[in-house]
């Protein structure tokens, strides 16, 4: 792994947090978030000497979820500094949620002197034991001399194949101690080869899959949005007429207007899109895991399907679902050489016209006969106002999954969200970096009362930036999806997902110099968004909706991706 390394010629001695900073500045980024704290002060004063962007946040927690949306939009890595023990550790929620969302970042850690590391020193914490299963992989510095070949694999890495994190955990001293500015030639990693271009037999394969097929159906996962083949994806259904379903994460990869789109899949998915999966006989997974949320009872997914599974990990190629075509591969790639394959589009009108009809016969759907402020009609709303052309960022709970039905994402890089880990908290942090990333969008933080008290000090950065995120909060005084579990499946006992007391959110934005708004009713609601939603000022709506309102259709824990509850003709 070892790179050639060279003196940069005519430069005076320098700290090892200088070197860092121009090897940061030659990765090209842009936008730094952080915390300072004592293991990281030379790493501070060094980026003091900068121009660099630092976004200092309210918690490090802030930090990490803001450098992942952040990430999710600009398509560039999160860069995060938190300094040693409670700080690294203030890190992990985000880097597990980055690992399982395959975002790329890199975290540096601050950590104590080498001299004292294992002696459980002021403010140590073991980094690198903590965050080996939460990576994609992460580094301890030990010499100097490594730090800007290990800075520059940190970034190739958390980038490339399967983004995700790296973490480098950088001693006091390393980046304190004086030297003279090394950098290395080039990359260097044999056992670190991801593979972009697809098996070209495996993808004749699929394309004669998809001649013979009469009821085939796309799954189109975030890879496609990673891979940037979203137009590519599109040329394909239009060319072979095969409809699609997304993934949570996937949403936007294809045109939620377009007359073959089903919708999301999975435990809220909609009935067409879980029934074509049901009832596929050939499935093409583009860049999705086949996680549980998706797939439900395993026994009962896609059990008369010829399964293709297209995905830059090899890992998850068979992990869940067994799959008759794998490729190993980039999806743009693999889309483009299937393009050059498939012939004639299949005789598919029959299945087709059966989808149609179950989308007509079995839609989305809220009750509308009582005065209560509904959410999905919240989520309608802010469609109808932003032109469906807003980046919404949500929370997680029954706002993001209201938010995933009721939001129609015509194209990519306008949804964010917590989808494998399912992180309270992530959503208003995550708006924040968000616009940092798209300055000039209307940026959209949808979240719950419950996770938005979680990270809510973040009001803070909108301060003090003027960022123009417009915070609406879906407030049903609860923790609404576990508060629907428990009328599910434990017999109505709202053991503590009842939140009675609360503070005044309208007051609490305008503390903060940021405009503050509650609605309880349609007409209310229709007034402020039309008002405040297009502005270039941060706002907070407290919106007032129906606490007693759950998520429809739902594939209950243990049942079949067909046997929904909820659905209504």
């Amino acid at each position: 792994m070892q790179a050639k390394m060279k003196v940069k010629e005519s430069v005076s001695p320098k700290t090892g947090a200088d070197v860092l900073m121009q090897t940061l500045i030659d990765e090209g980024v842009e936008i730094i978030f952080g915390y300072p704290g004592g293991a990281v002060l030379p790493i501070y004063d060094a980026l003091y000497r900068t121009e660099l962007r630092h976004i200092l946040p309210r918690h490090e927690q802030g930090a990490i979820h803001a450098a992942e949306g952040y990430a999710r939009i600009s398509g560039k890595p999160g860069v995060v500094i938190g300094t040693s023990g409670p700080g690294a550790t203030n890190l992990v929620t985000g880097i597990a949620d980055a690992m399982m969302d395959s975002l790329p970042l890199v975290v540096f850690t601050g950590q104590v002197a080498r001299g004292v590391i294992g002696t459980d020193a002021f403010q140590e914490a073991d980094v690198m034991g903590i965050t080996t299963p939460i990576t994609k992989h992460n580094y301890q510095i030990q010499e100097l001399e490594d730090l800007p070949r290990i800075v520059k694999e940190a970034f190739h890495i958390a980038t490339t194949g399967r983004p995700g994190p790296v973490v480098v955990d950088i001693p006091k001293d390393i980046s304190s101690e004086l030297v003279e500015p090394l950098v290395p030639e080039d990359i260097h990693l044999p056992g670190y080869q991801p593979n972009y271009l697809p098996n070209l037999l495996q993808v004749k394969k699929l394309a004669e899959a998809i001649h013979h097929a009469e009821r085939p159906v796309i799954l189109a996962g975030a890879g496609i949005i990673h891979s940037g083949a979203s137009a590519e994806l599109l040329e394909l259904v239009e060319s072979q007429g095969i409809p699609v379903a997304n993934t949570l994460l996937g949403l936007g990869s294809f045109p939620a207007d377009h007359g073959l789109f089903l919708g999301m899949a999975g435990m809220h998915g909609t009935y067409a899109a879980n029934m074509a999966l049901y009832d596929a006989d050939l499935l093409i997974n583009f860049g999705a895991r086949f996680d549980d949320r998706l797939t439900g009872n395993l026994q009962h997914f896609a059990k008369k399907a010829i399964v293709a599974h297209i995905d830059i990990d090899p890992a998850e190629i068979g992990k869940n679902v067994e799959t008759a075509i794998p490729i190993v591969a980039d999806a743009k790639e693999t889309l483009k050489a299937l393009l050059k394959e498939v012939g004639s589009a299949p005789s598919i009108t029959e299945w087709v016209e059966k989808l149609k009809t179950d989308q007509v016969k079995f839609p989305l759907w809220y009750n509308t006969d009582n005065d209560i402020l509904s959410p999905q009609y919240v989520v309608e709303r802010l469609h109808k106002v932003t032109n469906g052309e807003a980046i919404v960022v949500t929370d997680v709970g029954q706002h993001q999954m209201w938010a995933a039905q009721y939001y129609s994402f015509k194209e990519p890089k306008k949804w964010v969200t917590s989808g494998g880990l399912g992180t309270m908290g992530f959503g208003f942090p995550a708006a924040i970096g968000a616009q940092l990333a798209a300055p000039d969008k209307t940026v959209i933080a949808l979240v719950g009362d419950g996770g938005f008290q979680m990270t809510l000090q973040e009001l803070s950065v909108l301060q003090e930036h003027r960022l123009p995120v417009k915070i609406i909060i879906v407030n049903n005084t609860s923790l609404g999806m576990v508060r629907q579990w428990q009328h599910a499946f434990y017999g109505g006992r709202y053991s503590q997902s009842k939140i009675p007391v609360q503070p005044d959110f309208v007051k609490l934005a305008e503390s903060y110099d940021i405009r503050g708004f509650k609605v309880e009713t349609a007409e209310a609601l229709q007034e402020v968004f039309s008002k405040t939603l297009l502005d270039t000022e941060p706002v907070l709506i407290d919106c007032r909706v129906n606490p007693e309102e759950i998520v429809t259709p739902m594939v209950a824990p243990g049942a079949g991706i067909h046997e929904m509850i909820g659905v209504k003709p």
